[in-house]
């Protein structure tokens, strides 16, 4: 008969190793700065490409002249007298006002979205639609008041300035410190409130769009890896959502913070002033031009800033 075995001799169990200790904080702060990152860069790469069709879009919204003195015919007529007066490189001035804005403005929107997704997805990481209005409307409305306003504004009168015969701004810094001089701070945050309008608006529906879209394409599984081209799509589709979703507080916005400025005495002033003197058609100026620059930025936004955190997050681990 066989003996029982001592228990004494018996090979204890292995035990498993500690879980590691884990830091949320540490993990949630490195999703949004890998947002930040994504963001700024993505912002920088943009508006290289994109410019042209936003300086064309200022210079008919600020085409005010009505009739036979207007100065352009629409969008091919500006690009055809821009060259003609300046060259091609014409079509680029104001680029490193938005250069130098675009990249904080990315990096905010990204950064701030990343953040409240962080705080507002459910167990299985989707957004509810509400919540992705919300998230986008947040991101937009951080970027409008820590980024935009002021780059906007000198955006417009750095555009506006360049076309005249003499024109005051010898380049970005100079334009600044001359717009302050002359108008104090106040005068880089003119037109904040259509600019909260505008960019929070803009990004409630563009990331509503684009997280549905995703959401839609995943059928439901946050982990499922949505194609390049199918995000450049989906971005291209957002974005014309979103134009004919606001144009007309972007033109409110530009003629705020435009050199004639002086004219309105706010937001809802000038609305009238344009609807008064211009008719309901001139909320609608430089839509085309919008259009196109804005399907084509939105496209490209979010195809370079998801290809940027998926890198960051194969050699980034949280």
């Amino acid at each position: 008969m066989d003996r029982p075995e001592n228990s004494s001799n018996r090979p204890k169990p292995i035990a498993p190793d500690p879980p590691k200790p884990t830091n949320k904080n540490v993990t949630s702060f490195k999703k949004s700065l890998k947002g930040i990152i994504a963001g700024g860069i993505t912002g920088g790469i943009e508006i290289c490409i994109t410019f042209p069709t936003e300086y064309v879009k200022t210079q008919l919204q600020l085409d005010e002249r009505s009739g036979k003195s207007r100065r352009y015919t629409g969008p091919l007529n500006c690009i055809k007298v821009t060259v003609n007066e300046y060259g091609v490189r014409g079509l680029y001035r104001g680029l490193p006002v938005l250069l130098y804005g675009s990249i904080p403005k990315s990096a905010v929107r990204f950064g701030v979205f990343e953040e409240l997704k962080r705080h507002a997805v459910d167990d299985k990481g989707n957004l509810s639609p509400s919540h992705r209005v919300l998230c986008g409307l947040g991101a937009g409305v951080a970027e409008a008041i820590f980024a935009v306003t002021p780059m906007e504004t000198v955006k417009v009168k750095f555009i506006n300035d360049q076309t005249l015969a003499k024109p005051k701004f010898r380049g970005f810094f100079h334009g600044v410190r001359e717009i302050i001089r002359a108008e104090g701070f106040h005068g880089v945050y003119q037109g904040v409130v259509p600019t909260i309008i505008k960019q929070g608006s803009n990004q409630a529906i563009r990331f509503f769009v684009m997280e549905s879209l995703k959401n839609w394409y995943r059928e439901g599984d946050p982990n499922k890896k949505v194609p390049m081209y199918v995000v450049g799509a989906f971005g291209a589709f957002a974005g014309a959502c979103s134009v004919y979703g606001n144009t007309p507080v972007d033109v409110v916005k530009t003629r705020l913070q435009g050199l004639e400025a002086h004219k309105y005495k706010g937001t809802l002033d000038c609305a009238y002033q344009i609807m008064k003197h211009e008719g309901p058609r001139a909320f609608y100026k430089g839509t085309v031009p919008r259009l196109s620059r804005v399907c084509i930025d939105v496209c490209i936004t979010f195809m370079i800033y998801d290809t940027f955190m998926e890198m960051f997050n194969k050699v980034w681990k949280d």
